[in-house]
């Protein structure tokens, strides 16, 4: 592709910045990657460029409106990262991009600078070619996504009309594997909380006191035994409030994306795997609910041993929503069955933590449909529909405040490492994501 080593030389450089959202220490950069982004739009011929402080990390705004009477597609992205650490497992540092046997190899390579450059190259290629572009187009780029976005959704709901579109178009997802892409067209909701157990004032000593108090680990994994039935069901009353039973179709259509059960078992040294009965591995990690325990805590757990009767323990829990379901209702029974099920002579405190509604899209929208062709085109291969068990609550808050389709085209791979050491981006893709895009956007007009 023309120019193609430039566009690759650009997100190195942007890749540079070590724009980590959740380090207080890394303000500074999280500001210099949002400037250097509305430089590399400004490039791109993109106008009305803003960034626009939040009371946390800037938004990054700019559009290009002059294509009369054709559709306007809003493109989301995030300029922010995940922290390097550990940093002693990179092959080379986290961000000193490198390339290694035609991958791109930086913190934020797949996730998500990589992706979302594809868009600001795709924008800029069409200019340079027409003088102009085939649809209106906006960007909306946040530096908060690895944080939950907690200052975006506010922005949209008082941007409504600023931010209206057509679509939204986002790269944030991967293929099913090499040469096989995807277009996500479901994602769960989320709701995550911790909880706090307390019997005595203080831990006491197992001699004296053991047998005859009331020990916080043993009623803590109690309580938290409760939660599921003996079948990986969960026993919490109303936590199926809004779930449907999946239809024929969509089971048909889960299972059509490939897996690998055996060979997915032995990748994770797994002898079976676990969950809600009657259901496909697929099935109970893409349509499905579920509540997990991600932490415990409690006791002694240094090296070495003390006796005692522990005073306190701590859990972590996350559920993963579909259908109808609502995080605040789901919290509200949770919190019933906690209470109902606690420990007699403790008490409990619980802290909500992120809270997040499921989305599902119509795969047969014509939005959804016209990236399907463009992704034919340039891959030669349909792209399939998964439905990813993951979320991404911004998502939602579009798809609902702006009443658009979302179209989630990601170029990532699963195996690219994001969120770990030595994540990076394949530059097969990066280069046919650039045609993919551009492509797209022309169908549209």
């Amino acid at each position: 592709m023309e120019h193609n080593q430039r566009y690759i030389n650009e997100l190195s450089e942007f890749l540079k910045i070590p724009s980590i959202s959740s380090m207080p220490e890394h303000k500074e950069d999280v500001q210099k990657a949002a400037e250097w982004l509305k430089d590399s739009l400004d490039q791109a011929g993109i106008e009305n460029l803003e960034v626009i402080q939040t009371e946390g990390h800037p938004i990054v705004y700019g559009d290009w409106l002059h294509a009369e009477g054709k559709p306007t597609v809003l493109i989301y992205g995030h300029y922010d990262v995940q922290p390097a650490s550990p940093e002693e497992l990179w092959e080379t540092p986290a961000f000193e991009p490198t390339i290694r046997d035609d991958k791109l190899y930086a913190r934020g390579a797949t996730d998500d600078k990589g992706q979302l450059y594809i868009h600001v190259k795709a924008v800029e290629k069409l200019m340079q070619e027409n003088g102009e572009l085939p649809v209106n187009v906006k960007f909306c780029i946040e530096g908060e996504e690895e944080m939950a976005s907690p200052n975006l959704p506010p922005f949209i709901e008082q941007n409504q009309e600023k931010l209206a579109a057509d679509a939204v178009l986002i790269s944030d997802t991967s293929f099913i594997q090499k040469g096989q892409p995807a277009i996500c067209t479901s994602l769960r909701g989320a709701l995550a909380m911790e909880l706090h157990l307390k019997t005595a004032n203080t831990d006491l000593h197992s001699g004296v006191y053991g047998g005859g108090v009331p020990n916080a680990i043993h009623g803590l994994v109690d309580l938290l035994n409760s939660l599921h039935d003996n079948k990986g069901k969960v026993a919490v009353e109303g936590f199926y409030k809004g779930v449907e039973q999946p239809t024929e179709e969509l089971r048909e259509e889960v299972a059509s994306i490939p897996f690998d059960e055996e060979g997915t078992k032995k990748e994770l040294g797994l002898e079976a795997f676990y969950g809600e009965d009657g259901f496909t591995f697929q099935e109970r990690t893409g349509i499905r609910p579920t509540l997990e325990i991600n932490g415990l805590a409690g006791g002694f757990h240094e090296e070495g041993f003390k006796t005692i009767v522990p005073s306190e323990a701590h859990a972590k829990i996350s559920c993963r929503l579909v259908g109808e379901q609502d995080p605040e209702e789901v919290y509200e029974a949770l919190l019933h069955h906690l209470d109902a099920n606690k420990p007699f002579g403790a008490t409990l405190e619980t802290k909500k933590l992120i809270t997040a509604k499921p989305v599902s899209l119509n795969s047969q929208n014509p939005m959804i449909q016209k990236a399907a062709a463009a992704y034919e085109k340039v891959y030669g291969v349909a792209p399939l529909f998964p439905k990813e068990g993951g979320s991404i609550p911004i998502v939602e808050v579009f798809s609902r405040v702006l009443r658009s389709p979302v179209v989630m085209m990601g170029f990532g791979l699963p195996s690219e490492n994001l969120h770990a050491p030595n994540e990076h981006l394949h530059l097969e893709n990066f280069t046919k994501g650039i045609e993919t895009v551009t492509d797209y956007l022309k169908s549209l007009s």
